[in-house]
């Protein structure tokens, strides 16, 4: 697709976030669901906020689950933001219970202690650096590169990179996060 990113559709989420600070680092992005636009990005954003059945069941439907499995089966790069990265696990215990990509080893559990739900700025280890996060769940996984307070809030598999955290909303470090993820492909 020539330098675009796309920023997967499925019904809810921050599109309209995080296209702005894609747009703030020159970036041409879109939002589609569309296998063919999926498979041909040179980059996609899986980008969080909302339900994870409601999501499962619209990049099911839509067929973008299928396309960001074979992407990830490829080695090409997926970025997933919050719910985004929470779908990348088999299973999570949201909505009753659902199945997420399988993407990672890993599942998604309710945080059950501290203040539910987690909103606000908080330090990643061993990153240095606060991002904004807004969460009532966490992933347990084999995959975890950081965390804060001993919860899971970045997991990466080979192309696949996952935050808790919301970069599209933590000003300059989000913004120098987003870049440096670009800035791989």
């Amino acid at each position: 697709m020539n330098g675009v990113v796309v920023v997967v559709d499925y019904g809810a989420g921050n599109t309209r976030s995080v296209r702005a600070a894609l747009t703030r680092l020159g970036r041409t992005s879109v939002v589609s669901s569309a296998t063919s636009d999926i498979r041909d990005a040179d980059f996609v954003v899986l980008p969080g906020v909302g339900s994870a059945r409601s999501a499962m069941a619209h990049l099911d439907d839509t067929g973008a689950s299928e396309a960001l499995r074979q992407r990830f089966s490829e080695g090409r790069a997926i970025l997933g933001i919050c719910l985004g990265m929470q779908l990348a696990m088999g299973n999570s215990e949201e909505d009753g219970g659902v199945d997420g990509l399988g993407l990672l080893s890993g599942d998604v559990v309710r945080l059950r202690e501290g203040r539910v739900p987690r909103l606000g700025w908080a330090v990643v280890e061993p990153w240095d650096r606060a991002y904004y996060f807004a969460h009532s769940y966490a992933v347990r996984s084999s995959d975890t590169v950081a965390s804060v307070d001993g919860v899971t809030v970045a997991v990466r598999r080979d192309a696949f990179l996952g935050v808790q955290f919301h970069p599209e909303k933590s000003g300059p470090a989000g913004l120098d996060f987003l870049d440096q993820c670009l800035s791989l492909v």
